[in-house]
């Protein structure tokens, strides 16, 4: 039987920091990604009320008559 490599400490140090470092990294890319998709989902919102807004057809008013307010004045 083989006797088990032995290791030094600096292995595990190497190891230990380079893994942290990777899920570190991680987070701060997400994080990036996250407030970039928030930013971009109020554009879109906007983009799309503008769109809404003159896409809408405007309202046709019918002219007020006397008859249609039964007889009551208007009050400017």
């Amino acid at each position: 039987m083989k006797p088990r490599q032995k290791k030094s400490r600096t292995y595990y140090w190497f190891w230990g920091v380079a893994t942290i470092s990777v899920v570190l990294g991680q987070l701060y890319v997400g994080t990036g990604y996250r407030r970039m998709s928030d930013s971009m989902d109020g554009i879109s919102a906007d983009i799309n009320l503008l769109v809404e807004v003159l896409l809408a057809p405007s309202p046709k008013t019918m002219p007020v008559s006397p008859r249609t307010t039964g007889g009551m004045p208007i009050i400017q």
